[in-house]
Protein backbone atom coordinates (compact mmCIF):
# COMPACT_ATOMS: atom_id res chain seq x y z
CA UNK A 1 0.00 0.00 0.00
CA UNK A 2 0.60 3.34 -0.70
CA UNK A 3 2.29 5.56 2.27
CA UNK A 4 1.91 4.79 5.94
CA UNK A 5 -0.94 2.36 6.53
CA UNK A 6 -3.67 3.81 9.37
CA UNK A 7 -5.17 1.47 11.32
CA UNK A 8 -8.54 2.24 13.11
CA UNK A 9 -9.44 0.69 16.87
CA UNK A 10 -12.46 0.77 18.13
CA UNK A 11 -12.98 -0.74 21.31
CA UNK A 12 -14.26 1.06 24.83
CA UNK A 13 -11.75 -1.14 26.95
CA UNK A 14 -8.77 1.96 26.90
CA UNK A 15 -6.47 -0.77 28.52
CA UNK A 16 -6.54 -2.87 25.43
CA UNK A 17 -6.58 -0.02 22.88
CA UNK A 18 -3.61 0.78 24.54
CA UNK A 19 -2.07 -2.54 24.20
CA UNK A 20 -2.78 -2.44 20.52
CA UNK A 21 -1.46 0.86 20.12
CA UNK A 22 2.13 0.04 21.55
CA UNK A 23 2.14 -3.30 19.24
CA UNK A 24 0.88 -1.25 15.95
CA UNK A 25 3.27 1.86 16.68
CA UNK A 26 6.39 -1.02 16.84
CA UNK A 27 5.27 -2.37 13.21
CA UNK A 28 4.90 1.02 12.12
CA UNK A 29 1.53 2.03 11.67
CA UNK A 30 -0.89 5.51 11.77
CA UNK A 31 -3.16 3.92 14.34
CA UNK A 32 -6.16 5.94 15.93
CA UNK A 33 -8.51 4.67 18.87
CA UNK A 34 -11.89 5.66 19.49
CA UNK A 35 -14.31 4.17 22.35
CA UNK A 36 -18.00 4.02 20.48
CA UNK A 37 -19.74 3.04 17.42
CA UNK A 38 -20.12 7.36 16.66
CA UNK A 39 -16.42 7.81 17.12
CA UNK A 40 -16.04 4.87 14.94
CA UNK A 41 -18.14 6.43 12.15
CA UNK A 42 -17.22 10.07 12.27
CA UNK A 43 -13.15 8.79 12.38
CA UNK A 44 -13.41 6.41 9.62
CA UNK A 45 -14.70 9.34 7.33
CA UNK A 46 -11.92 11.83 8.92
CA UNK A 47 -8.65 9.37 9.47
CA UNK A 48 -9.60 7.15 6.31
CA UNK A 49 -7.68 3.81 7.52
CA UNK A 50 -6.68 1.19 5.39
CA UNK A 51 -8.00 -1.44 8.22
CA UNK A 52 -10.50 -1.99 11.05
CA UNK A 53 -10.04 -3.13 14.68
CA UNK A 54 -13.47 -3.22 15.31
CA UNK A 55 -14.99 -4.44 19.03
CA UNK A 56 -18.71 -6.07 18.81
CA UNK A 57 -19.66 -4.85 21.90
CA UNK A 58 -20.00 -0.95 22.35
CA UNK A 59 -22.14 1.64 23.81
CA UNK A 60 -24.72 3.38 21.98
CA UNK A 61 -24.04 1.76 18.40
CA UNK A 62 -22.63 -2.02 18.33
CA UNK A 63 -20.05 -3.37 16.67
CA UNK A 64 -22.70 -5.00 14.18
CA UNK A 65 -24.57 -1.93 12.96
CA UNK A 66 -21.05 0.33 12.52
CA UNK A 67 -19.56 -2.67 10.52
CA UNK A 68 -23.25 -2.47 8.53
CA UNK A 69 -22.52 1.53 8.07
CA UNK A 70 -19.08 1.13 6.81
CA UNK A 71 -19.90 -1.61 4.32
CA UNK A 72 -22.77 0.68 2.65
CA UNK A 73 -19.66 2.87 1.09
CA UNK A 74 -16.37 0.97 1.54
CA UNK A 75 -14.71 -2.31 1.42
CA UNK A 76 -11.99 -1.47 3.46
CA UNK A 77 -11.18 -4.62 5.77
CA UNK A 78 -12.63 -4.78 9.12
CA UNK A 79 -11.54 -7.40 12.27
CA UNK A 80 -13.94 -8.00 14.82
CA UNK A 81 -13.35 -8.70 18.40
CA UNK A 82 -15.69 -10.29 20.73
CA UNK A 83 -15.16 -11.90 24.15
CA UNK A 84 -17.50 -14.45 22.74
CA UNK A 85 -16.29 -17.58 20.50
CA UNK A 86 -19.40 -18.28 19.35
CA UNK A 87 -19.87 -19.62 15.70
CA UNK A 88 -23.12 -17.96 15.36
CA UNK A 89 -21.16 -14.23 16.08
CA UNK A 90 -18.25 -15.36 13.60
CA UNK A 91 -20.68 -16.03 10.83
CA UNK A 92 -22.42 -13.36 11.67
CA UNK A 93 -19.43 -10.77 11.44
CA UNK A 94 -18.57 -12.61 7.87
CA UNK A 95 -21.88 -12.66 6.53
CA UNK A 96 -22.03 -8.50 7.49
CA UNK A 97 -18.90 -8.22 5.36
CA UNK A 98 -16.31 -8.77 8.18
CA UNK A 99 -12.64 -10.22 6.71
CA UNK A 100 -12.17 -11.25 10.00
CA UNK A 101 -12.79 -12.75 13.16
CA UNK A 102 -10.99 -12.51 16.80
CA UNK A 103 -11.94 -13.91 19.97
CA UNK A 104 -11.03 -12.57 23.35
CA UNK A 105 -8.77 -12.24 25.08
CA UNK A 106 -6.26 -12.85 21.94
CA UNK A 107 -2.81 -12.70 21.82
CA UNK A 108 -1.52 -9.41 20.20
CA UNK A 109 1.25 -11.03 17.97
CA UNK A 110 -1.53 -13.45 16.67
CA UNK A 111 -3.51 -10.35 15.57
CA UNK A 112 -0.43 -8.61 14.29
CA UNK A 113 -0.11 -11.36 11.80
CA UNK A 114 -3.97 -11.13 11.04
CA UNK A 115 -3.66 -7.83 10.46
CA UNK A 116 -0.56 -8.27 7.78
CA UNK A 117 -2.57 -11.25 5.99
CA UNK A 118 -5.84 -9.41 5.93
CA UNK A 119 -4.21 -6.54 4.07
CA UNK A 120 -1.78 -8.86 1.78
CA UNK A 121 -5.24 -10.01 0.51
CA UNK A 122 -6.97 -6.49 0.37
CA UNK A 123 -4.01 -5.02 -1.52
CA UNK A 124 -4.14 -8.38 -3.63
CA UNK A 125 -7.92 -7.86 -4.29
CA UNK A 126 -7.61 -4.49 -5.00
CA UNK A 127 -4.77 -4.21 -7.42
CA UNK A 128 -6.57 -6.92 -9.55
CA UNK A 129 -10.10 -4.83 -9.41
CA UNK A 130 -9.15 -1.50 -9.73
CA UNK A 131 -12.90 -1.40 -8.88
CA UNK A 132 -14.84 0.71 -6.35
CA UNK A 133 -18.38 -0.29 -5.56
CA UNK A 134 -20.99 1.99 -3.60
CA UNK A 135 -24.67 1.61 -3.78
CA UNK A 136 -25.88 2.27 -7.27
CA UNK A 137 -22.46 2.94 -8.68
CA UNK A 138 -19.53 0.93 -9.61
CA UNK A 139 -16.68 2.76 -11.44
CA UNK A 140 -13.91 0.13 -13.24
CA UNK A 141 -10.35 1.70 -13.53
CA UNK A 142 -9.39 -1.60 -15.38
CA UNK A 143 -11.68 -1.15 -18.02
CA UNK A 144 -12.70 2.85 -17.97
CA UNK A 145 -15.92 2.06 -17.01
CA UNK A 146 -18.82 2.98 -14.82
CA UNK A 147 -21.79 1.59 -14.07
CA UNK A 148 -24.53 4.01 -12.89
CA UNK A 149 -27.65 3.01 -11.37
CA UNK A 150 -27.69 -0.19 -13.60
CA UNK A 151 -26.20 1.35 -16.80
CA UNK A 152 -22.68 0.69 -17.93
CA UNK A 153 -21.06 3.64 -20.13
CA UNK A 154 -17.72 4.51 -20.76
CA UNK A 155 -15.82 7.44 -19.75
CA UNK A 156 -13.15 9.71 -20.92
CA UNK A 157 -9.53 8.96 -19.00
CA UNK A 158 -9.19 11.90 -17.24
CA UNK A 159 -13.31 11.86 -16.06
CA UNK A 160 -12.73 8.41 -14.60
CA UNK A 161 -9.67 9.30 -13.30
CA UNK A 162 -10.90 11.69 -11.60
CA UNK A 163 -14.24 9.86 -10.13
CA UNK A 164 -12.03 7.50 -9.29
CA UNK A 165 -9.41 9.20 -6.94
CA UNK A 166 -12.00 11.30 -5.52
CA UNK A 167 -14.25 8.25 -4.94
CA UNK A 168 -11.12 6.33 -3.51
CA UNK A 169 -11.39 9.36 -0.74
CA UNK A 170 -14.59 9.29 0.03
CA UNK A 171 -16.06 12.73 2.20
CA UNK A 172 -12.50 14.41 2.00
CA UNK A 173 -12.26 17.73 0.41
CA UNK A 174 -9.47 18.06 -2.51
CA UNK A 175 -8.41 21.36 -3.90
CA UNK A 176 -8.59 21.98 -7.41
CA UNK A 177 -4.82 22.10 -7.59
CA UNK A 178 -4.83 18.83 -5.83
CA UNK A 179 -7.15 17.42 -8.01
CA UNK A 180 -4.98 18.94 -11.06
CA UNK A 181 -1.55 17.71 -9.43
CA UNK A 182 -3.16 13.43 -8.22
CA UNK A 183 -5.20 13.30 -11.51
CA UNK A 184 -3.40 15.03 -14.81
CA UNK A 185 0.39 14.71 -12.74
CA UNK A 186 2.74 17.50 -11.89
CA UNK A 187 3.73 18.29 -15.07
CA UNK A 188 -0.15 19.86 -15.61
CA UNK A 189 -0.29 23.57 -16.17
CA UNK A 190 -3.54 24.02 -17.15
CA UNK A 191 -6.25 26.37 -15.94
CA UNK A 192 -8.01 25.14 -12.41
CA UNK A 193 -10.97 25.15 -14.88
CA UNK A 194 -10.14 22.40 -16.22
CA UNK A 195 -11.67 20.01 -13.10
CA UNK A 196 -14.67 22.57 -12.93
CA UNK A 197 -15.20 21.10 -16.48
CA UNK A 198 -14.84 17.53 -16.29
CA UNK A 199 -16.93 17.91 -12.60
CA UNK A 200 -19.94 18.98 -14.46
CA UNK A 201 -19.43 16.22 -17.28
CA UNK A 202 -19.78 13.88 -14.48
CA UNK A 203 -22.52 15.25 -12.61
CA UNK A 204 -24.43 15.00 -16.18
CA UNK A 205 -23.61 11.58 -16.22
CA UNK A 206 -24.20 10.07 -12.45
CA UNK A 207 -27.90 11.36 -13.08
CA UNK A 208 -30.18 10.53 -11.43
CA UNK A 209 -29.08 11.54 -7.81
CA UNK A 210 -28.32 8.63 -5.91
CA UNK A 211 -29.26 9.38 -1.94
CA UNK A 212 -26.04 7.67 -0.36
CA UNK A 213 -23.12 9.85 -2.72
CA UNK A 214 -22.89 12.84 -4.49
CA UNK A 215 -20.24 14.34 -6.15
CA UNK A 216 -20.26 17.57 -4.12
CA UNK A 217 -18.81 20.87 -4.56
CA UNK A 218 -17.28 22.63 -1.61
CA UNK A 219 -17.45 26.18 -2.00
CA UNK A 220 -14.50 28.17 -1.96
CA UNK A 221 -11.89 25.07 -1.56
CA UNK A 222 -13.21 22.71 -4.69
CA UNK A 223 -14.46 18.71 -4.36
CA UNK A 224 -15.57 16.06 -2.75
CA UNK A 225 -16.96 12.56 -3.59
CA UNK A 226 -19.51 12.55 -0.56
CA UNK A 227 -20.95 8.94 0.84
CA UNK A 228 -24.01 9.05 3.78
Amino acid sequence: MNGKTRILIVDDDENICQLLKLYLDKEGYENLAVHNGKQALDAFRDFTPNLVILDIMLPGIDGWQVCREIRKFSSIPIIMLSARDETFDKVLGLELGADDYVAKPFEPKELIARIKAVLRRYERQDNAQEQLIFPGLVVNKSNYTIRVHGNEMELPPKELELLYFLASNPNKVFTREQLLENVWGFDFYGDTRTVDVHVKRLREKLEPPDPHWQLKTVWGVGYKFEVR
